[in-house]
């Protein structure tokens, strides 16, 4: 029994001594990366992501970055991007390591790290052993992730701040709860910025070949100008840079004399983003009436299929298509005084294709559709299907 006890404590302390050994090879390759940047928030983040990576490469800097969002991906500073590996197709914040051995192995001069974190604790973490970032970023505060970073939206903005690189700087586009982040901050001695999205000029947006919010270009030029690049490179540099997948578009479909215009907001998550993308989609006249809804329901995302159904009447909808499981959570949960038609294509296993032809039934000559809540399970099914149909943007 005590050889036993002998045989544990040892294996015990060659895992510590190994754990000492990693962490100090860690934190070396951190210091190897002079910037280092952890971009948090609500929505926006692997848009942000790719735009601070892509303001700096106009600077002439040598950067890497990483995005969690729809599609994890590792972008070398060529541009090229890979596939984050996973195994089990399960994210864990621990990845961050293999991120940072292989930007440090690149030479760069800068690291963009798009926070993957939810868990308060896990988004301090990212921070203080992870990332140690240089410059951190807080894109905006919404409604999302109530149940881990809530119950309140002040609660939320205290939990985004325990990202905030202590004695560093931080940059926000996020006004409502503005005061309650500098308060966090002060206590982490770092300087946060704002970044205003007045700022940024109408001519300074028609550069991007894709949609772009100003709020997120403000953040990346108040990221530029931290690290010492000028304006006109950091745009060039932003102008360039590939769009993430999650990306909002709008794609035409035009099927048995139907015209359907899709436009994708499953990446908007939250109430208020999702309606300030349709206001975006509205003005630029790239979606018109009749509109009709189609909300994607997961069955770990109940709270977020309700929110979506319950802001159907501000929509303008006339038509609600449901898809997912289960989608009688976002069903009842639509207001009493909406008088709009519900259509239940519901179900794990259903037939994307047949999901599209139901939709089309209901369109009489041409229509736009809004497609929100969250894009995992069978919006993304849909998506690989209207992907195999093309479309005219």
């Amino acid at each position: 029994m005590l050889f036993l006890y002998v045989l544990l404590g040892f294996g015990m302390l060659i895992l510590f001594v190994a754990g000492v050994v990693e962490q100090r090879r860690h934190f070396a390759n951190l210091q190897a990366i002079p910037v280092r940047i952890l971009v948090n928030g609500i929505r926006g983040k692997s848009s942000i992501t790719r735009l601070c990576a892509g303001a700096l490469t106009g600077g002439s800097l040598h950067v890497a970055a990483k995005t969690t969002g729809t599609a994890a991906r590792y972008i070398s500073p060529d541009g090229s991007e890979v596939p984050v590996y996973r195994k089990f197709n399960i994210p864990n914040p621990i990845e961050q390591i293999g991120v940072v051995k292989h930007a440090a192995a690149e030479h760069v001069d800068a690291l963009v790290v798009e926070c993957m974190a939810v868990e308060p604790s896990l988004q301090q973490l990212n921070q203080d052993k992870l990332i140690r970032s240089t410059i951190g970023v807080i894109s905006n505060v919404r409604e999302d992730h109530l149940t881990e970073m809530g119950p309140t939206l002040e609660r939320v903005a205290r939990s985004l701040a325990r990202s905030l690189p202590r004695g560093g700087v931080c940059v926000t586009a996020e006004s409502a709860w503005f005061p309650v982040l500098e308060e966090e901050a002060r206590r982490r001695k770092c300087r946060l910025v704002f970044a205003d999205a007045a700022s940024v000029a109408d001519e300074e947006m028609e550069g991007f070949g894709h949609f772009a919010f100003k709020e997120n270009v403000a953040i990346a030029l108040e990221v530029a100008r931290a690290v010492g690049v000028g304006r006109i490179d950091a745009l060039r540099g932003m102008w360039g840079a590939q769009a993430d997948p999650s990306v909002l578009t709008v794609e035409t479909y035009t099927v048995g004399g139907k015209t359907l215009r899709f436009a994708n907001i499953f990446s908007a998550n939250d109430p208020r983003s999702t309606l300030l993308n349709l206001d975006r989609l509205l003005e630029s006249a790239l979606v018109q009436q009749p509109i009709f809804t189609l909300i994607n329901c997961r069955p770990d995302r109940i709270e977020r299929n309700r929110q979506m159904a319950e802001l159907v009447p501000e929509l303008g909808t006339e038509r609600v298509f449901v898809i997912g499981h289960p989608a009688k959570s976002a069903i009842r949960a639509l207001p009493r005084g909406w008088q709009g038609k519900v259509v239940d294509l519901g179900g794990e296993g259903r037939d994307p294709e047949e999901i599209f032809g139901s939709i089309l039934q209901e369109v009489e000559h041409e229509a736009s559709l809004l497609a929100i809540g969250n894009v995992h399970g069978q919006g993304e099914r849909l998506l690989e299907f209207l992907e195999g149909l093309g479309g005219l943007r």
